[in-house]
């Protein structure tokens, strides 16, 4: 079982919490989908829940938004503790929740802008203050010009724009979006997450992002919570736990991401201490931002080469990850010398002949 790894409470506790989740459980027969889940979500920040396919992830966002009850814990929205409430009383709550979909669950017999007002519908506006509204979201997300077309008719990105767009209608607190990209091509979700993030930016919106796409987390989230067998093994700001995973769900999570040493020379690494030793190097931050290669390359002019990696930029911050070569005589010298400079330092094994 991973321990929970989280970084500094100065960088990772929250003044105003439209979320608080204390020890939450859940269980379905033998299973624990949520076993002791706490977390909170700050106003106006964007996190992002990442975990392998039954981390928990999906019964998680059913607990926050009242479709699935917890066995026990507590869960607080914008203030108020919902899991003692009624279904009648959960109704005026989920009006706080605005939620986007996968699949984007628009109603295909309703033109963009009768999907987009009907929350506002169900709640009794009138309708030309909900259609007004309905004009003033469409404007927000792009799509002043297709309020009188229907799905069937928009693109996929499109669609996912309505979804967005009825989400906000009732100028909800928070934002639950489940895996909202995973359905769009590349482009199309770069252009969803820029959305995301100038809504939140606008409105001060608070979202949660359920996601598998690390890349997702990596362009919008400020902070991440890893999930694995229903626990949180890792959680802490985008660019930290990226630059530097602790637990091996996490790393793996990643290393689809993360500049991993190529093929050719993993499948030569030897355990033994013959040839070069092959050193993974994470540096992130302030540190990163300094001349490390080069005072790597004047401290070990002759004894260590850079044979993969580069310098990245997480949330406006420097990362490093480098594969270096180094003599089997200098590598201790080498990981003291890193590990001064603020580097996380791995010895991952030996090449008999050159890298």
């Amino acid at each position: 079982m991973n321990k929970h790894v989280s970084w500094t409470a100065s960088e990772t506790e929250t003044s105003e919490d439209v979320i608080r989740l204390t020890d939450l459980r859940r269980r379905f027969g033998e299973t624990a989908a949520l076993d002791g889940v706490s977390l909170s979500v700050q106003r106006g920040e964007i996190l992002g829940i990442i975990g392998r396919s039954g981390a928990g992830k999906s019964t998680l966002i059913r607990c926050l938004n009242g479709l699935e009850r917890p066995d026990s814990g507590k869960i607080e929205i914008d203030g108020r503790e919902i899991t003692g409430l009624t279904e009648a009383s959960l109704q005026p709550l989920r009006r706080k929740i605005g939620m986007i979909f996968q699949h984007f669950n628009l109603l295909s017999a309703k033109t963009v802008e009768e999907n987009v007002a009907l929350p506002l519908k169900i709640e009794g506006w009138p309708k030309a203050k909900r259609l007004a509204r309905a004009a003033e979201l469409l404007e927000l997300v792009g799509l002043s010009g297709k309020a009188k077309a229907y799905p069937s008719e928009l693109s996929g990105g499109q669609k996912q724009r309505v979804g967005i767009a009825r989400a906000l209608a009732a100028s909800p607190a928070l934002l639950l979006s489940d895996e909202a990209t995973s359905a769009l091509d590349p482009e199309t979700t770069r252009s969803i997450l820029a959305l995301l993030k100038d809504i939140n930016s606008k409105l001060g919106l608070t979202i949660l992002l359920i996601t598998h796409e690390m890349e997702v987390v990596r362009n919008i989230a400020d902070r991440v919570t890893v999930l694995d067998a229903g626990r949180i093994v890792e959680e802490g700001p985008v660019w930290q736990v990226f630059s530097r995973p602790q637990t091996e769900t996490t790393k793996s999570l990643l290393s689809g991401i993360r500049p991993q040493l190529p093929l050719n020379i993993a499948e030569r690494l030897s355990p033994s201490g013959e040839g070069d030793a092959i050193v993974a190097i994470d540096i992130a931050g302030l540190a990163a931002a300094g001349p490390f290669l080069r005072s790597l390359s004047a401290a070990f002019p002759n004894d260590s080469r850079l044979v993969h990696g580069g310098v990245d930029h997480i949330r406006e911050q420097p990362v490093g990850r480098f594969f270096v070569a180094v003599s089997a005589a200098s590598v201790s010298n080498l990981v003291s010398f890193a590990e001064r400079l603020g580097a996380q330092v791995e010895v991952l094994g030996h090449v008999a002949d050159h890298a």
